[in-house]
């Protein structure tokens, strides 16, 4: 399987499934290991990293993630080629910006990403649409126990795994949903939300996670503490808890809406309609406001002839790496604006003739 091929679809959790759909869009977990008796990487020598990367990569494939699953010399690819793992929530901004040997192995259906020499030694990652965080961790656990039968890890009896960062001691685990959350945006009560997560000590981010802003109304909250609580515990908290206040702050607030100003969310729902299957030159940014629009009236049964599944497609495909890979040329800012206007009316168009 080839990068190349990755543009001619949207990953398993991208597919618009799984429990609470409407507004999570999806469940991640992502577990820190590092290797006993070898420095954290930025303790490491240049050769250092060269070997520990030829190291992993041979015990990552051989734990078998899937029957077509593929490793990417990431510091080996282009610039294009990175970005589009990013994009893809495969890998981090910083394991592409980074400057020594690293790579990524992926599942064929994209849910499972196992990061070598990124801040850790490695990174494992299982990514599903909705709200799967038991059956991540199901799927996780397994992986880290192939991993960790062939990999002796850093571990402290009394502190638990050991990471280069000191918040990811213990668990080693960060858990990250996103979240839909336009009603909340548009009734100006996300910052109340947002003021419950730092009560609840959740982290809020980006669409691509540290660093980032918001984007197309959709955030991740992710868990602060690692240490003193089992991945159980911090699991249960997320999925009776977290995500279901969330969700239904979220549900309210579209209630409300649309009990108290249907026609200005109707309004907004198919002006955003009208510009997507109209636009001819079109930004990242807008596409992105637009499409959270679009996904708000498919949920909202106000949109009924596209279904969530394309508009999450289209949320990936048209990012910036995604374009220039499957136009096969690297383009400026206002190329990429025409090409994404132009696929986006492709798209739309061959749905309504459907």
């Amino acid at each position: 399987m080839r990068l190349a091929d990755l543009t001619q679809r949207a990953g398993e959790w991208l597919g618009g499934g799984g429990p609470m759909q409407d507004v999570v869009i999806s469940s991640r977990i992502r577990l820190a290991r590092n290797v006993a008796g070898v420095p954290f990487l930025s303790r490491t020598t240049q050769q250092q990293q060269v070997e520990l990367e030829q190291r992993l990569r041979q015990e990552v494939l051989a734990c078998g993630l899937s029957g077509n699953s593929f490793y990417v010399d990431v510091s080996a690819a282009c610039e294009t080629d990175r970005q589009l793992l990013v994009e893809r929530h495969l890998i981090s901004r910083q394991h592409a910006q980074a400057p020594h040997a690293r790579g990524v192995a992926v599942s064929e259906d994209e849910t499972v990403a196992i990061m070598v020499n990124e801040e850790d030694h490695l990174r494992l990652q299982v990514l599903r649409a909705g709200m799967q965080l038991d059956e991540a961790w199901e799927q996780i656990a397994q992986i880290d126990e192939q991993l960790e039968s062939r990999v002796a890890y850093a571990f402290h009896s009394r502190f638990g795994y050991l990471t280069a960062c000191p918040t990811n001691v213990g668990t080693g685990m960060r858990l990250s949903v996103m979240l839909h959350l336009p009603a909340l945006k548009m009734t100006g009560e996300i910052e109340k939300a947002f003021r419950a997560a730092v009560d609840m000590h959740l982290e809020i981010r980006g669409l691509f996670g540290e660093g980032t802003e918001a984007s197309g109304d959709f955030f991740q909250i992710s868990n602060q503490t690692t240490l003193g609580k089992s991945e159980r515990a911090i699991i249960e908290d997320f999925r009776d808890n977290y995500v279901p206040q969330f969700v239904t702050y979220e549900r309210k607030a579209r209630e409300s809406l649309m009990h108290r100003r249907p026609a200005a969310v109707d309004d907004k729902i198919f002006r955003a309609m009208a510009i997507l299957g109209s636009a001819r030159l079109i930004s990242s940014e807008e596409t992105m406001y637009l499409l959270s629009l679009a996904r708000l009236g498919v949920n909202l049964k106000r949109v009924t002839n596209i279904d969530i599944r394309l508009i999450n497609e289209l949320f990936l495909l048209t990012q910036p790496a995604h374009l220039q890979k499957i136009t096969n040329k690297e383009m400026e800012p206002q190329q990429r604006a025409q090409v994404r206007a132009e696929y986006i009316r492709r798209r739309l168009n061959q749905a309504n003739s459907q």
